[in-house]
């Protein structure tokens, strides 16, 4: 046999190992890696490499053409895909094997043995057992095959199954390219254990990484893995079984344990062993022969979330940034560190998400219950599931409180925002400061000092290049900081807050009425976001006289397309265009995500406000931003008389109703001013990015890094030292790029402990219709409609009175809410943006109502109870 031929083709598991995916596929490198780990035992066996697949699939009659139409497919299309890959399976399984391969591949048959034993022949695809994508179960893997005609027949088999319905549709969904996805083949003497199964070194469901679970069955582990029985089950924590669930009995119904609990303490050491040789926990496919474990697969398993790396073995609790924010999703290392400079609390990083360590404040017996109860206040969930810690007793030690000089309880996750002026409200609840005059002087001096502020700031920034660029930015931050955590500011929130909470726990008490706030805060003047969704109806106007306008914004896809406005035979475009960039003049800093400052703003993508600008034409008259204005703070002024003279009729009234009074002006004058400090910020966010990204164009012109958007994947500090030294760090971006893509699929908890563990926490709340989806209630009202899910709002297609259900919302979504009649998200708070202009506009609301837009489906009829806290599914879509 030509050695070239048998080394390129056919190699031993003992001379792979990890690097060598390319070659021998995922699965296949991981058997081989593992062949090296001392004390580990896998099976003898080959692996047929990818460089033969690829000269058989070059064999194929139409292959080329069938993988193009392959990959222009959508993966909902399941008709065609399940007919054009069955036409690909068929021509690789009848494309004959070359001879000098079958015969190096019967040759390691004959080198491990009698080739008439049984083998198992198993696929081994490249993106397959990978860090960031397991595709388990996506191709097909043979038992039992016997002979070498056999063998090669199953070889072919393999080959064909990265074709399956399955497998497309799963690159189709996580954007593999079938063409560079290859196929090697490992073949494996058969082992026969007494039992088999799955040892998965971090907890399944729970995720904590000290615990391991075993599932274990007896004979092949096949059953188990398609789900034909129910295995027994261990955990393993700190060598000691601590739960076990047995299912086999004997023919006396007696329980038979699969594994005795020695044999399952020793699998988990075997277990971690083999996690500490990968870096990472472990899914791994085990067999019990004569008392020993032989290993048949390892991969690593892909949905944990990452715990941040504090460098310590103590016990902390984290909670999410992300959900008071309203941004769950990966942030870019420029957006973390940028937000990391800017907030004045020590945060953690951790799979794309920043998180607060809160564990010093749990353990305090006063600071500890306090936290709880305001984080409880803003979201009940995080409430619950930060109580259910403490209730445990053994993970968070009580310790005496320190002096009073110690930091404050409050997590304050964000910078002056309603959101992180709530943790300040509840830090200072028992000595709040004297309050504010009910003075609309002061909100006007607050914004005037932020926009003369962002005035300077644009002067001054378009003189700086390089490393005085860098060095200016992080001067500036300081300013940002002074202006967002100015006490006039916060206090200004907290007074809002303060007088909101007085009139609904006042008005409850006086006369029976809830939520009276929501009323009474409708149309208040001053929120720049509720005045952006306005502003865009305008917008509306302008164009929706102008048929040749509405029929181009409608086919357009460019993002120049305001330029091409101008090119219309007709009249309309100079005035469309002129609207539009007005608008953006205003709010174009905005966009979804916005926090990060990588992401792409309004300005930049204005494409993404089409369908919103499309659907007001539809959907409106003339006017119709002013009329809904103004039909708020009627119905608002309407709510104030009513209260006032209810109140005046009580015993005392004429007090009740002046200190109401008192309230409700003061809510009025320093509600609006809540959305201001983060548009403040992010407009200051949008500055510094437009340099940068002329600082990267410099960059890219020097040959330091490739493209422009490099950047978003360093650090300020890093991108500083790229900056300086005029060099760049390639792997390092490729790496990050790749970890963002794998951060994108996993979803962050509201609270997460260092063991991994992902907390839950729920609503305890009875009581409620069967079938339910509960929730926060945070606008009060009952509205029914059709559910329109949307995840992403340039993808919008909403007509008056549909109800919007979605993962969350950010300033960037309040256009959208001008045409919906109710709101229901799976994140949100009291506070978070969602909730605030919801109420402004009178739109019941629901918010964290958990995997939501899973349960419920576009076009279903739905009711929600935005005073109670949930939601109703009416009828079918």
């Amino acid at each position: 046999m030509d050695r070239y031929v048998l080394d390129r083709y056919v190699l031993d598991l003992l001379e792979i190992d990890r690097t060598q995916v390319a070659a021998a596929g995922g699965k296949g490198a991981a058997l081989g890696e593992l062949s090296r780990i001392g004390g580990v035992s896998v099976p003898a066996g080959f692996c047929v490499t990818t460089d033969a697949f690829q000269r058989v699939l070059a064999t194929v009659s139409g292959i080329d053409d069938r993988l193009d139409r392959l990959a222009r497919l959508r993966p909902d299309d399941r008709g065609a895909i399940s007919g054009l890959s069955a036409e690909v399976r068929r021509s690789i399984e009848a494309t004959p094997i070359p001879d000098d391969l079958a015969a190096a591949i019967t040759g390691a048959l004959a080198g491990h043995g009698d080739p008439a034993a049984a083998y198992a022949v198993r696929s081994s695809a490249t993106a397959e057992d990978l860090p960031t994508a397991s595709f388990a179960g996506q191709q097909d893997s043979y038992l039992d095959v016997v002979g070498p005609a056999a063998v090669l027949e199953h070889i072919s088999r393999c080959w064909a199954s990265l074709f399956t319905e399955r497998a497309v549709i799963y690159r189709l969904r996580n954007g593999f390219d079938h063409r560079k996805v290859r196929m090697a083949v490992v073949v494996q003497r058969m082992v026969f254990p007494e039992a088999a199964g799955v040892l998965f070194t971090a907890d399944p469901v729970t995720s904590n990484r000290r615990i391991a679970s075993v599932e274990a069955v007896f004979g092949l582990g096949e059953a188990l893995v398609s789900g034909q029985v129910n295995p027994d089950v261990y955990g393993v924590r700190d060598g000691e079984v601590v739960a076990r669930t047995i299912t086999h009995r004997d023919p006396e119904g007696r329980e038979r344990p699969t594994l005795t609990d020695a044999q399952a303490v020793r699998l988990d050491a075997l277990g971690r062993r083999i996690e500490a040789h990968f870096g990472r926990p472990q899914d791994i496919e085990w067999c019990l022969v004569d008392d020993g474990f032989q290993i048949v697969q390892s991969r690593p398993i892909t949905t944990l979330f990452p715990v941040p790396d504090v460098g310590d073995e103590e016990n902390h609790v984290y909670v999410s940034v992300g959900h008071p924010q309203m941004m769950t999703d990966p942030m870019k290392p420029l957006g973390l560190s940028l937000w990391r400079l800017t907030t004045r609390r020590p945060m953690l990083e951790a799979a794309g998400r920043l998180w607060v360590d809160v564990t010093r404040e749990l353990s305090s017996p006063t600071k500890g219950p306090r936290l709880v109860k305001v984080m409880g206040q803003g979201d009940p969930l995080t409430g619950d599931a930060l109580q259910s810690v403490l209730d445990r007793g053994d993970f968070i030690t009580v310790v005496p409180d320190e002096p009073p000089a110690a930091d404050p309880a409050a997590p304050a996750p964000a910078p002056a925002t309603a959101q992180g002026a709530q943790g300040a409200q509840g830090a200072q609840a028992a000595s709040r400061p004297e309050p504010l005059d009910t003075d609309p002087a002061i909100v006007a001096e607050l914004i005037d000092q932020t926009q003369a502020s962002i005035a300077v700031l644009k002067h001054e920034i378009r003189t700086k290049t390089g490393s005085d660029l860098v060095d200016f930015i992080l001067s500036d931050i300081k300013e940002l900081q002074r202006i967002l955590f100015d006490p006039r500011s916060t206090e200004v929130l907290m007074s809002a807050m303060a007088a909101t909470s007085w009139l609904n726990e006042h008005v409850q008490s006086w006369l029976a009425e809830t939520n009276v706030a929501d009323t009474l805060t409708l149309s208040a003047p001053g929120n720049i976001t509720s005045e952006m969704g306005l502003a865009l109806l305008d917008v509306a106007d302008v164009i929706r006289s102008y048929p040749e306008v509405v029929g181009f914004l409608a086919k357009t896809e460019d993002e120049n397309f305001l330029d091409g406005l101008l090119t219309l035979s007709s009249a309309g475009g100079c005035e469309a265009r002129d609207a539009i960039r007005g608008f953006l003049d205003k709010y174009g800093m905005r966009c979804a995500g916005e926090i990060d400052i990588t992401r792409p703003r309004w300005s930049e993508q204005p494409t993404a406000l089409i369908p919103t600008i499309l659907g007001n034409v539809k959907n409106f008259g003339p006017g119709a931003g002013a009329e809904r204005f103004e039909r708020g703070r009627q119905e608002a002024a309407a709510k104030e008389r009513e209260v006032l003279e209810r109140l005046r009729a009580l015993p005392d009234g004429e007090q009740k109703a002046d200190e109401t009074k008192a309230m409700i002006d003061r809510v009025r004058t320093f509600i609006g001013y809540r959305e201001y400090p983060k548009y403040g910020m992010i407009s200051r966010y949008f500055v510094y990015k437009q340099a940068l990204l002329e600082e990267a164009q410099r960059l890219v012109d020097a040959g330091a890094i490739g493209e422009r958007e490099d950047i978003f994947h360093l650090t300020f500090q890093e991108l500083a030292d790229v900056v300086r030294t005029q060099r760049g760090d390639d792997p390092l971006i490729r790496r990050r790029k790749e970890e963002f893509t794998s951060y994108q699929a996993l979803t962050p908890p509201r609270v997460l402990t260092s063991d991994g563990e992902t907390i839950a926490g729920s609503y305890r709340r009875n009581g409620l219709p069967p079938g339910a989806l509960v929730g926060l209630p945070v606008s009060a009202g009952t509205v029914e409609g059709r559910a329109r899910v949307v995840l992403d709002m340039a993808q919008a297609d909403l007509e008056a009175g549909d109800i919007l259900v979605t993962t969350f919302t950010d300033p960037s979504w309040t256009p959208l809410f001008v045409s919906i009649k109710g709101l229901v998200t799976e994140v949100g708070g009291l506070m978070t943006h969602g909730a605030v202009v919801a109420r402004e506009y009178g739109l019941p609301a629901v918010v964290g109502v958990e995997r939501a837009t899973q349960l419920i489906r576009d076009g279903q009829l739905i009711r929600v109870h935005g005073t109670e806290g949930f939601v109703e599914v009416l009828d079918e879509p």
